[in-house]
């Protein structure tokens, strides 16, 4: 990294602004209540989170929780998934 970057005044083309679509450092601090269940899954489903979450440094608990999340906020986009507004 020893070449020095050499910066121009050109052109940036065509511009379009993304929307904000970070959640807020106030999201990510929140912890969402747990409940715990029983649920039996079938062996390849479990041997596929385990390796994928060995791959990617994590719990296979958490990925397939997050997943889950995941499906429940695509379905019910009006609603944040610590449940409905009474």
């Amino acid at each position: 990294m020893s070449a020095k970057i050499k910066y121009t005044d050109e052109p940036l083309g065509k511009v379009q602004v993304v929307p904000d679509f970070l959640p807020s450092p106030a999201e990510l601090a929140f912890r969402e209540e747990g409940v715990k269940v029983t649920l039996a899954l079938s062996k390849k489903s479990i041997e596929f989170f385990k390796s994928e979450a060995t791959k990617h440094h994590t719990q296979y608990q958490r990925m397939i929780r997050r997943l889950i999340d995941a499906y429940v906020d695509a379905q019910a986009p009006t609603q944040r998934s610590n449940g409905p507004h009474a």
